[in-house]
């Protein structure tokens, strides 16, 4: 009964993480289409709008790292740092303020839709850095997903070409980013998990966007009224957005990358739905049809992921008997040398 029980609590105690991490990110997304959407708060500054919250959270982080200790800070050179740490953080920077960008132009839902080519992008990118090995069935998967978008597009009642391409754009920025962490950093033995990620790269982005910014949104703001905040505004939407960095920490470390997948599509579906019913964006059954394809697609990849990750963990536990069992079976061989070499009596 005491393993019940406890067994009981940690499905609950992981339900609650999952639930946590969707309504965060939900909340970012939809708060973020709400400041940034012409139609609603009419604030179209999505470059400013990030730098607020990269300011927010590697501020956050640092005290969180330095002052409160609650997590330890990775530890490298100023030339690794520069080398390794920086192009990372100028590919975030570029993929966040795309995907920023789009909210102006495109529905929440069509925007969730153009996301399932991510793994396409990653996939793609992988191959192009010999990260990953090109296989015929994964390919027809990454056409299928392709595909199954290509249709989702075509029966978009707001398709707007700026607001894709930006969407595209921050796609294979986050593509190429999370493949460089593979090369620069993982195999470097450098691991970050969210908090560490914001306490290093945010302040990178916070550098390169305040190039963009000054040509582009700095002159705007400047000439009008908007340059001055609303601080209830911006200031629950930041906490949203450290929050939901926090929510990731929790949500893979207490339980998996895969459990995130299927949280992120649940998330997809229920943004798709909250969009239709709540914000009145048109949603054509030319769109599900596509979508439902691309869907189709994700899922058999995070499936064959996993399989694979299985196969590989079975592997690695399994060498370390292998390699006793030799190291046994030479030992009595040794021992099977001493004895027909010693003289008989």
């Amino acid at each position: 009964m005491a393993l019940s029980s406890a067994l009981v609590k940690k499905v609950m105690l992981s339900y609650t993480y999952v639930a946590i991490w969707i309504l965060l990110s939900f909340s970012v997304i939809v708060y973020n289409k709400y400041i940034l959407d012409r139609k609603l708060y009419d604030w179209p500054f999505p470059i400013s709008l990030t730098m607020i919250h990269m300011a927010f959270c590697s501020s956050l982080a640092y005290l969180l790292i330095n002052v409160f200790k609650v997590v330890e800070p990775v530890s490298m050179s100023r030339e690794f740092y520069f080398k390794s740490v920086v192009p990372i953080g100028a590919l975030y920077s570029l993929s966040l303020w795309f995907s920023n960008s789009a909210y102006i132009y495109l529905s929440v839902s069509f925007i969730q839709m153009l996301k399932a080519l991510m793994p396409v992008a990653v996939y793609s990118i992988g191959i192009l850095f010999n990260k990953e090995t090109f296989r015929s069935n994964v390919m027809a998967n990454m056409v299928s997903i392709t595909a199954g978008v290509a249709i989702a597009a075509y029966g978009e009642a707001r398709f707007d070409l700026s607001g894709v391409l930006l969407q595209l754009g921050a796609v294979g920025f986050e593509a190429t980013r999370l493949v460089l962490i593979q090369i620069l950093l993982t195999s470097a033995g450098i691991k970050l998990n969210p908090m560490t990620s914001l306490y290093y790269v945010a302040p990178c982005c916070l550098v390169f966007l305040s190039i963009p910014w000054a040509i582009m949104e700095f002159p705007i703001l400047r000439q009008t009224s908007s340059f001055h905040l609303d601080l209830f505004i911006f200031g629950t939407n930041s906490v949203c957005a450290f929050a939901l960095n926090l929510a990731v920490f929790l949500l893979v470390g207490k339980t998996s990358a895969l459990t995130m997948n299927v949280a992120g599509v649940v998330k997809d579906w229920l943004l798709i739905a909250f969009s239709w019913s709540v914000i009145k964006d048109a949603v054509t059954p030319i769109n599900l049809f596509g979508y439902g394809i691309a869907f189709l697609g994700v899922g058999y990849y995070n499936h064959a992921k996993l399989q694979a990750l299985k196969a590989s963990e079975a592997a690695t536990q399994a060498k370390p008997s292998q390699q006793a069992d030799e190291e046994t079976g030479k030992l009595l061989d040794e021992k099977d040398e001493e004895k027909n070499q010693s003289p008989t009596k």
